[in-house]
């Protein structure tokens, strides 16, 4: 069953930029997509985040923020 990822962040983040490749590395072979969301384009994710980013979401369950907690996204996984 593949699982749907979102990344919230913004361009030029470099936060935001080391999430997502270590992200893509982490889940280099499992069956899991990555949307990557600029909280910019829409005012209430830009409100709601401001500048707690990047922020890894899987619905509407935060999985984590600022760095990939590599155990939260295991846990994450394991359960789905």
């Amino acid at each position: 069953m593949s699982v749907d990822l979102r990344l919230l962040g913004r361009a030029g983040c470099h936060l935001c930029e080391e999430m997502e490749l270590e992200l893509r590395r982490a889940l280099d072979g499992r069956d899991c997509r990555v949307t990557i969301i600029d909280i910019d384009s829409d005012p209430q994710l830009g409100e709601r985040y401001g500048l707690e980013i990047p922020v890894l979401m899987a619905g509407e369950r935060e999985i984590c923020h600022y760095t990939l907690d590599m155990q939260a996204l295991d846990r994450f996984l394991s359960d789905h």
